[in-house]
């Protein structure tokens, strides 16, 4: 099992930045990969980004490519998400989430590759 907490969304103006963070727990942290979604009003589930096991490789949503940066520090068992030049449109709940046990071998920007979720963080951006 794998415990997820998101922190440090919140109200920020167009333009501005924001960075989010999940804390895992209840495996080891490196032994899976970590992705990140988010859901807007009215909307489905959508890919942002995902960060390999080791941090080695990351991927992104063509939305977010040259704004965002995944991150994790495996000594923390910490996933970020750094969010620059923030639109109205990445107003959202941001979820993170750990690849599942054992990984289904899908790709890391399909909600299929992870079997655990955090509860989700609000990042609103005002225009």
């Amino acid at each position: 099992q794998v415990q997820l907490v998101e922190s440090g969304g919140g109200l920020v103006q167009a333009g501005g930045s924001l960075r989010l963070s999940c804390a895992a727990s209840g495996r080891t942290f490196s032994s899976y990969a970590m992705g990140w979604f988010r859901q807007a009003p009215g909307k489905e589930r959508a890919f942002v980004a995902a960060v390999s096991r080791s941090g080695g490789s990351t991927f992104y949503a063509d939305s977010v490519k040259g704004r965002f940066t995944i991150s994790r520090d495996n000594a923390k068992n910490t996933v970020y998400l750094q969010m620059n030049s923030l639109k109205p449109e990445d107003t959202a709940v941001y979820y993170c989430a750990a690849e599942g046990n054992p990984y289904s071998g899908g790709s890391y920007y399909l909600e299929s590759a992870y079997g655990y979720w955090g509860q989700g963080t609000q990042v609103t951006v005002s225009s």
